[in-house]
């Protein structure tokens, strides 16, 4: 394979990609269950607004997984592999819809960490699809992770 980026950026970059493909499809679980399970007063608000991040996200890990694999590398596929490299954990039980906002946008932040970490060596290997895709993941979660917060303000 001869892209102009040589193998050892490629993997490098392959790795931190699939840290985001798995922080972002465990994201996408966590959103979509907030969204079958989200009750209380802003039960519509949130319902609908949940669908509207899940939906993002789904296409979101579907673009990822495919840089990787331009890149020439397999993307992790399963709960196993999303498990030990996302750094986003698990719902446990059904959180208040508070408790919910506050989840996701830990979990936008945490996203948005991931895809920063690895722009060091897609600048250095001057892989500009690889950066376009973070910059425009990045410009999703942050207004994600804003929009949510501003749920929290009293």
């Amino acid at each position: 394979m001869d892209i102009g980026i040589n193998e050892q950026d490629r993997q490098h970059i392959a790795e931190g990609l699939s840290r985001l493909l798995a922080d972002s499809y465990t994201l996408y679980l966590k959103t979509h269950n907030f969204h079958w399970n989200v009750t209380g007063p802003m039960f519509n608000t949130l319902h609908l607004m949940f669908e509207t991040q899940y939906n993002e996200l789904a296409l979101a890990v579907d673009a990822v997984a495919e840089r990787i694999r331009a890149l020439g590398h397999y993307a992790p596929g399963s709960y196993a592999d999303y498990a030990r490299l996302t750094a986003i954990p698990e719902a446990s039980g059904v959180p208040r819809a508070e408790d919910m906002i506050r989840q996701l946008v830990d979990g936008h932040e945490t996203v948005c960490r991931t895809a920063r970490s690895i722009f060091e060596v897609v600048d250095r290997a001057g892989d500009e699809p690889s950066a376009d895709l973070l910059t425009q993941r990045l410009q999703v979660h942050e207004k994600t992770a804003w929009m949510l917060r501003s749920l929290l303000e009293k």
